[in-house]
């Protein structure tokens, strides 16, 4: 397995130490399920807003849950090591449940980066206040989902 992919328990180890060092923790998290340009912006973007970016990914069981039964196209393993793959990543771990409340808790970083269509008002962001971080907003890059990338894929097809 790729040394940047790390089981929550271990990295929440890691990322003690880190902070003892003084480092400024950033998170995102989301399916990641054919990673495209405002993916490598939004991990950019997130790694500009401090030391050390960490990446939840959601498992396949939790896509599953809050996509569709038929996602995701790409498996929690090498998505995972697509995203390990770059250079704006630090950590990864993947986590099983639909929302991501767990693994930012796991965490407590000190910035916590979201997609600006979720806003501040993200169900993340209680969980990150209470350990003294805070919201920031990527603005989404229209036209680069992985939806709209499924969609043009089935268009060529006709």
């Amino acid at each position: 397995m790729n040394q940047k992919i790390k089981k929550r328990k271990e990295l929440s180890k890691i990322v003690e130490q880190l902070k003892k060092e003084g480092k400024t923790i950033v998170t995102t998290n989301g399916t990641f399920d054919l990673l495209h340009y405002g993916h490598v912006k939004l991990f950019e973007y997130a790694k500009n807003q401090g030391d050390i970016l960490i990446v939840g990914v959601n498992s396949d069981k939790s896509v599953k849950k809050y996509k569709a039964e038929n996602r995701p196209i790409i498996s929690q393993k090498y998505r995972a090591e697509v995203l390990a793959a770059l250079q704006y990543t630090d950590y990864i771990t993947i986590f099983n449940e639909p929302e991501c409340i767990k693994f930012v808790k796991s965490v407590k970083p000190h910035i916590h980066v979201n997609a600006s269509t979720y806003g501040y008002d993200c169900i993340e962001r209680p969980t990150v206040e209470k350990y003294g971080g805070q919201i920031k907003l990527f603005d989404v890059i229209k036209g680069h989902s992985t939806t709209d990338i499924i969609k043009k894929i089935l268009e060529t097809q006709k």
